[in-house]
């Protein structure tokens, strides 16, 4: 038995679609079948019974999973001491940090965190929401930043600060006379898109809803990227609060007519231990 079956058959147990949990493991659907029957030739039965609705587990699968999942818990756990040895126990709380979440409230709390307890290192890792999950799946993350939706059954999450959406733009935009940026001329300049945005599908269907449709004249996951573009007058882009940085040269406004806000979480995986400096930063997470 390898543990690439292991991992497989667990993702199929938590997704109950082969599609699914090969997407989420990050591999094609016919190795991780392929993978699911060799483990299934070595168990002596089928694990999963395939229907429309997706893939249920089998009386053989149901005995097997309590014993698998310990398996990848162990191989996990085996993992992270081994970390802790070779690197003498100086392990940095490692935090991911979802790519479209600012800066600001993570780094003034993880300052707080480091001024209470000098001697803990950190380490930040920004990366797309699906590499964050299966890295916190995995226990390369102590911690995951992220303003995606996920199941309270995986993940341990803690609220950690709502915050709105506005409209950037640089200083001579003409929208910078403006109190408020109507969704009528909105619609009408050229937007700086990110197609990471986890709310940007919320705002063009609400856009949608006034009988509005936003133009993309650029395209790109970089924030840095975008905030220059608009500083150059390339257009507006639409921001959480805590990504638009304190700048002379940009002014952000309200959308008129609609609220667009997010909630930023932090998780932590169900299944693995917590590390007692990693819940100390939690709860300096949550105080600010």
């Amino acid at each position: 038995m390898e543990m690439n079956q292991v991992r497989y058959f667990l993702a199929v147990c938590e997704h109950r679609n082969f599609t699914h949990a090969a997407s989420a493991s990050n591999v094609s659907q016919p190795s991780l079948t392929i993978a699911i029957k060799k483990l299934e030739e070595e168990m002596g039965g089928a694990l999963f019974i395939r229907d429309r609705a997706g893939c249920r587990l089998t009386s053989l699968g149901k005995l097997l999973f309590p014993r698998l999942e310990r398996v990848q818990l162990e191989a996990r756990e085996a993992k992270a001491d081994a970390v802790r040895h070779t690197r003498l126990e100086r392990v940095p709380i490692s935090i991911g940090v979802g790519e479209t979440i600012g800066n600001h409230k993570v780094s003034e709390a993880v300052e707080r965190f480091r001024v209470r307890l000098p001697q803990a290192e950190i380490e930040l890792i920004v990366e797309a929401a699906d590499d964050l999950l299966a890295g916190l799946r995995d226990g390369d993350f102590d911690i995951v930043v992220t303003a995606e939706q996920v199941t309270p059954e995986l993940y341990r999450i803690d609220k950690l600060y709502r915050e709105d959406y506005r409209v950037v733009v640089a200083k001579d935009h003409p929208f910078s006379e403006k109190c408020a940026v109507p969704l009528e001329a909105l619609a009408q300049t050229d937007l700086l898109d990110r197609p990471n945005c986890e709310m940007r599908d919320t705002l063009h269907g609400m856009c949608a809803d006034h009988g509005h449709v936003l133009y993309a004249a650029y395209r790109s996951n970089r924030v840095d990227w975008l905030l220059e573009l608009a500083r150059q007058g390339s257009g507006a882009v639409i921001l959480p609060t805590t990504a638009i940085p304190a700048s002379l040269d940009l002014v952000s406004l309200p959308i008129e007519g609609i609220t667009v806000t997010r909630e930023v979480v932090a998780l932590r995986y169900r299944h693995q231990a917590s590390r007692p400096e990693a819940n100390e930063l939690i709860r300096e997470f949550t105080r600010g």
